[in-house]
């Protein structure tokens, strides 16, 4: 899935701000730091323009999150998106002005003058929320893959439209978006092996059924053991197959872009890695309790990121599928 992109072809020069937009910015740069600790590693590496512009796309799909995630009743919840999908409209249409009493619309609709970002992603992104809400479940990895590209896939296109590309007429280069859509799904993929107990106490299951009643798993993740009989460490581990394919064929995004884009990018698909190494070697680990990294760990990846290694390995390795 790719949308149109809308508004300007290529970012501005960074400039100043005015107060009220700059205010707005460092509102959503606070929500970023203070809710999306793996994200905020990343985008620190970007330069300012862009960090500000990731932060207000943080800042809104975080608005659209914790309505889904939220306590509302299930009515009040499809009307809070959506008079999110109308702020959304608003943006869109150029209609948020720069004294609007809402600092993420306000920091969102400068940063998408800015840059050309596909807006289109959020609405998918609020149409895989409104599937939360509504509770369904997935039969299948392809079932499971239209949510995923809704809540991550759409994500990757998003922030790509802040990050650009650097050499448009590079071999596969108009895969980019594809690229990124399916390193969305890679870091999806990976948020939901960590998070299957916390989300199987707030009733939800996004594994695919048919993976659950061929590893034994039906019964769900309720406790802190599996169900007798049921192989978790088979089910884990053929999930992480998968991710692994997809960050694989994700990673070759990374060429394509300028240095600290591409660092902010292997920074925070580093991250996931690392957490899906920790979730295969001890996948017993996701039903006690939420695996996490260490923060000496999280910079590591920063710095490896930021020295281009990733991307030079990714180039290297394409280079030789072409020989």
């Amino acid at each position: 899935m790719s949308p149109t992109v809308e508004g300007p072809t290529h970012a501005s020069a960074q400039t100043a701000v005015s107060p009220p937009v700059s205010a707005a910015y460092s509102y959503c740069e606070a929500v970023t730091g203070s809710q999306a600790r793996n994200f905020a590693y990343g985008i620190r590496l970007l330069p300012t323009d862009k960090r500000h512009a990731m932060s207000a796309l943080y800042a809104f799909s975080r608005r659209v999150d914790d309505i889904g995630d939220g306590t509302l009743p299930t009515e009040a919840k499809f009307a809070r998106l959506e008079e999110t999908r109308a702020v959304l409209g608003r943006i869109r249409a150029g209609e948020v002005d720069e004294d609007d009493t809402d600092p993420v619309a306000v920091a969102l609709a400068h940063a998408a003058r800015r840059f050309p970002i596909p807006l289109g992603g959020l609405d998918e992104l609020i149409d895989g929320v409104l599937m939360d809400v509504r509770g369904e479940t997935y039969e299948t990895w392809d079932d499971l893959k239209t949510y995923c590209r809704c809540v991550a896939g759409a994500i990757g296109r998003l922030s790509l439209g802040v990050f650009g590309t650097v050499a448009p007429g590079t071999p596969d280069a108009a895969r980019a978006s594809e690229y990124a859509d399916t390193l969305g799904l890679a870091l999806q993929l990976t948020n939901i092996l960590r998070d299957v107990r916390e989300d199987a106490g707030n009733g939800r299951t996004y594994l695919p059924a048919e993976d659950l009643a061929k590893f034994g798993c039906s019964e769900g993740f309720r406790t802190g053991r599996p169900a007798p009989g049921a192989d978790f460490a088979g089910l884990v581990h053929h999930e992480v197959r998968r991710a692994r394919s997809l960050f694989a064929e994700g990673y070759r995004l990374l060429p394509m872009l300028d240095r600290r884009s591409g660092a902010c990018v292997a920074a925070m698909a580093g991250i996931y890695r690392r957490l899906l190494d920790r979730i295969e070697r001890e996948p017993e680990a996701v039903l006690r309790g939420r695996v996490s990294l260490p923060p000496h760990e999280k910079a590591y990846v920063a710095v490896r990121g930021l020295s281009g290694l990733d991307a030079r390995t990714v180039s290297r390795q394409a280079v030789r599928r072409r020989m």
